[in-house]
């Protein structure tokens, strides 16, 4: 068996289903995840996860390794193991990282009673819980650019929020500023390249607020979300993973106010929009 079908199933046995949001059950083989479950994560086909593990399927995209290391919690360590087994070069340190650690995981998965989000440091949404999303609309939705908070609010706006004037002057120039500290963070990484080379071109706020090379990091704002529940004054407050550079944005409320009551009242409705049918 090849090294890397040899890490994959390992990695495959010692996940949990818990820990990724799936039933334990019965009957089960082994404690950790079935193929078909580590398939469905990493957004393939069951008999490709098969032919991997049996080494009849080499050379995987880099994209596919990217979810296999997200789907099984692997450490960057871990990760990068994983690229140069499949014979591909791990991904750049001059490029904006992407992996959710399984800290970054675990948190995610305990905070559900706060509206909580992963952002890249270019402020691309990677993950999220279900009551952000009842908040701020599911990010599922959005394709593309879409996906970049720095792109929509300077380009389509963010119509389900305000800002007071002195919130809102500081958000705006604490986003360009972040996002110019990632640019020159990460000169490898074409994909921030080019969003600034739009952003420029086709926004004049962002053009004016580019050119005076101001380089900070957005670390807090207060805003009111208007939601489905009603409307919602939070304090987002933004925190740095440190050694992987994704931001985790939580918001939070004032105990014993309108906006907590509005909250609780969110966690309820909003959720049963989120729910299949």
């Amino acid at each position: 068996m090849s090294e890397f079908a040899n890490v994959l199933r390992s990695w495959r046995d010692r996940v949990r289903p818990e820990e990724v949001g799936l039933p334990a059950g019965a009957g089960r083989r082994t404690p950790g995840l079935r193929r078909e479950e580590l398939a469905a994560l990493a957004g393939v086909s069951g008999d490709y996860v098969v032919r991997l593990e049996q080494g009849r399927s080499v050379n995987p995209s880099p994209q596919l390794l990217g979810a296999l290391a997200t789907a099984l919690r692997l450490t960057t360590e871990e990760r990068d193991h994983l690229f140069r087994v499949a014979d591909a070069a791990p991904p750049s340190r001059n490029v904006v990282p992407r992996h959710i650690t399984p800290g970054v995981q675990r948190i995610v998965d305990r905070l559900g009673d706060v509206p909580l989000a992963v952002f890249t440091a270019t402020h691309d949404i990677l993950l999220w819980n279900d009551l952000w999303a009842a908040m701020n609309g599911n990010p599922e939705r959005l394709v593309g650019l879409e996906r970049n908070l720095v792109w929509r609010h300077f380009m389509v706006g963010q119509h389900n929020v305000d800002y007071d004037d002195e919130h809102a002057e500081e958000f705006s120039s604490d986003l360009v500023a972040d996002l110019r500290t990632a640019y020159g963070r990460y000169p490898g990484d074409r994909a921030l390249a080019d969003l600034v080379a739009r952003l420029r071109a086709e926004s004049l706020e962002f053009a004016r607020r580019w050119d005076t090379a101001r380089v900070a990091e957005h670390r807090a704002s207060r805003k009111t979300v208007h939601t489905a529940a009603g409307p919602i004054e939070v304090d987002c407050d933004v925190m740095t993973v440190p050694g992987g550079d994704l931001r985790i944005v939580v918001y939070t409320v004032v105990p014993g106010s309108e906006a907590a009551t509005t909250l609780d009242l969110l966690r309820v409705t909003g959720l049963q929009d989120l729910a299949p049918r």
